[in-house]
Parts: C-alpha cells; structure tokens; sequence
C-alpha cells in the first residue's frame, strides 16, 4: 500500500511559518532600539503580505486620505486596491492612498497586549472616520449606481502574547470595550494562533481563537475571506477631490454652462 501524497501547501505554509518565525525572533534578537525593530517586523510583515495576497491587493506602510481634506496617522499596514490608488497622492517616501480604495489596516507590535490592541483600535479609527465617496460606474449597459460603502477590516499583527494564556479573558475583556469605529476583526500572535472577532447587533464580542503552530496560514485564510467578503473598491469620486483642490486655490478652471 503505497504511502499518502505529501500535503504540498502544508509543507509551504509551514516552511514560510518556520521562516517568518525565524525573520521576527532575530530582529527581536539582532534590532536593539525599540522603534528600529518595530519598523524591521513592519517590513517582514509586508513582504509577506506582498508576496501571499492575490495581485489585485497592495499591502503598504501608508497614510490614508479623503477628498475634504483630512488624514489618518500612519498605518503599519495598509491593504488597498491599487486600481484605485492614483500615484499622483504619492510624496517623496510617504504614500498616501484614498480612503476609498481601503480594505483593511493592520497595526504591527512586538507583543499582544491590552495597551496595543487600544492603539490598534485608534489607528483603524483614523481610517474608518474619513469620508469615502463612490461614483457610478459606466458599463456595456449603461451606468451603475454608486457601490454602498464596505466596512474597512482592521486587525493587529505581532510576534507574540503578553498574556498567560496568550488568548484568554484579558483579550476578550479588551477586544469588547472597543467602540464601534475601535473594533479588530481579525489579529495574530505569531507563536501562538490567531483571534477573529464577530460584533452582534445586540453588542458583545464573538471570538473565534485557533492556537497552535500553523497561526500564519490561519491568519493569511481568515484575511483572505474578510477581502473576498468585500468585493471590490467604490469607485472615487474624482470630481470631489477636484472640487477641494478648487476650493482650495488650486485650480483656476471655471464651469462654462
């Protein structure tokens, strides 16, 4: 009786599980200052990301913007659709991406903790408070209607738990006082699992926490499924952005009637 055929994409996953693993508990290890190893597991994280999530996504360190004007604080991780992402928002070294090209925003941290699951919760607020627009979008049979806005996913990636167990009341304690705009979906302790986050109308928090040695294809299967939930990217609404950049003194164009 011959033996079964390998498990191809365990073997994968696990080796990028093993190799990422490896990549972060060197930077912890190798990186002294503090905030030079948070941008080292920054970058680790993007690469993966690049290198997993289907072409249609970008993964980024990024600010987010809207066409009033205002801009979140700067996100680790910034899942958008690069269709929709002109380069002309592009400065120097800063990236800036529309608010309506979003899908996700994902804060990275050395460790899972209280203090950094409220920050996380303040980035993804940064982003889901801007104003988003979505235009009609011209097809072989006519126009369709402006896409109802998607909600923006937010989660938190870091390379280990401060907590004993690492997903325990602490977590679920915290993940339940987040507001309404606060609220992670989805996050990830490296050597320890993953956590995903369900919100009831009638309010609370329901987790669904997976422990063991495979959290990263955990984490890549359960972000994949929030992004294909999401359909795609409103369409911008170029005409607002052109109308604040008028309004303010940027473009000496006039309607003609």
């Amino acid at each position: 009786m011959s033996s079964p055929a390998p498990d191809r994409l365990t073997e994968i996953l696990d080796g990028l599980q093993a190799r990422l693993e490896g990549e972060l508990r060197g930077n912890r290890v190798a990186v002294a200052h503090p905030g030079a190893r948070g941008e080292a597991s920054e970058e680790d994280w993007l690469r993966v990301l690049k290198a997993h999530l289907p072409h249609r996504y970008q993964a980024d360190r990024a600010f987010v913007i809207d066409s009033q004007g205002a801009c979140s604080e700067q996100i680790d991780v910034v899942i958008y659709d690069r269709q929709y992402s002109p380069l002309l928002f592009n400065q120097a070294s800063q990236r800036y991406v529309p608010a309506e090209s979003v899908y996700a925003v994902l804060e990275v941290k050395q460790d899972l903790s209280r203090e950094h699951v409220l920050y996380a919760g303040e980035k993804a607020a940064s982003v889901r408070r801007l104003h988003r627009t979505s235009a009609p979008v011209p097809h072989v049979e006519g126009v369709a209607k402006p896409r109802p806005l998607p909600p923006i996913v937010a989660g938190i990636l870091t390379y280990q738990s401060s907590w004993t167990p690492p997903f325990g009341d602490p977590l679920r304690h915290v993940v339940s006082e987040l507001p309404a705009d606060h609220q992670l979906n989805i996050g990830c302790a490296l050597v320890h699992g993953t956590f995903e986050a369900r919100y009831p109308n009638n309010g609370g928090v329901n987790l669904t926490i997976v422990e063991g040695p495979r959290s990263l294809l955990q984490l890549l299967m359960r972000l994949l499924k929030h992004l294909q939930s999401l359909a795609t990217a409103p369409a911008i609404d170029y005409e607002a952005y052109l109308a604040r950049f008028q309004s303010d003194g940027g473009g000496g164009g006039r309607r003609t009637p």
